[in-house]
């Protein structure tokens, strides 16, 4: 893998009534359809902790160009009936972006995520610092600093039945084994950290290439 694989970095909210269909639909036929773009290795599906609202998602990629790559905007540009029904009806303040993978550290994947998103000038140097001092504590399974990497991508046809998406600069993503801790390093974040959106979200399922 390259030493800077692909993050593409999704937050959003559902609309409410929607939620038991906007289920069936990212069970049942999302994630499997994304894993099988070629160069797509891992996805995980998170939902915000009180008071964090709304959804995240990420895939790991290969590299970042296979977030422009033919096949992946083939798909994005022919969505399935259920795609273009959560596209225009259900997805809610669509946030999405593609990154590059600056920084990993730690073996695990925790049960909960804390992520500090910048929507500005993102301090490279500050990410690193909080990061590093971070993910040496026990209690931390581990990290990642994403930068996006997505300037001049094209439109495509799902995010124009979304009615466009927002961006972020970059990402601080802490996972923890437990919610405690989670809301500890949330704390840690807001403070160090004003100006970034900083959400605790719980996992809820994971899927990589070799479950398919």
């Amino acid at each position: 893998m390259s030493a800077e694989p692909g993050i593409l970095a999704i937050f959003h909210q559902c609309r409410a009534g929607h939620e038991a269909e906007f289920e069936a639909w990212y069970q049942g036929e999302h994630l499997i359809e994304r894993l099988a773009v070629p160069g797509f290795l891992f996805g995980r599906r998170y939902k915000g902790v009180a008071p964090t609202a709304g959804y995240f998602c990420f895939y790991l990629v290969e590299t970042p160009d296979v977030l422009t790559s033919k096949a992946y905007l083939e798909r994005l540009d022919n969505p399935t009936p259920l795609t273009r029904k959560m596209m225009s009806d259900v997805f809610v303040g669509m946030n999405r972006t593609i990154c590059r993978r600056v920084a990993r550290r730690g073996h695990f994947r925790g049960a909960f995520a804390v992520v500090a998103r910048s929507a500005g000038r993102q301090d490279d140097a500050a990410f690193a610092g909080a990061f590093d001092k971070l993910v040496d504590d026990l209690k931390v399974a581990g990290g990642e600093i994403w930068a996006a990497n997505d300037a001049g991508t094209p439109v495509s046809k799902e995010e124009q039945l979304r009615g466009g998406d927002k961006r972020i600069t970059g990402a601080l993503m802490v996972e923890t084994l437990y919610q405690e801790d989670a809301e500890a390093v949330g704390a840690q974040l807001t403070k160090q950290f004003p100006q970034a959106d900083v959400g605790i979200f719980r996992a809820l399922c994971e899927i990589g290439r070799s479950d398919l």
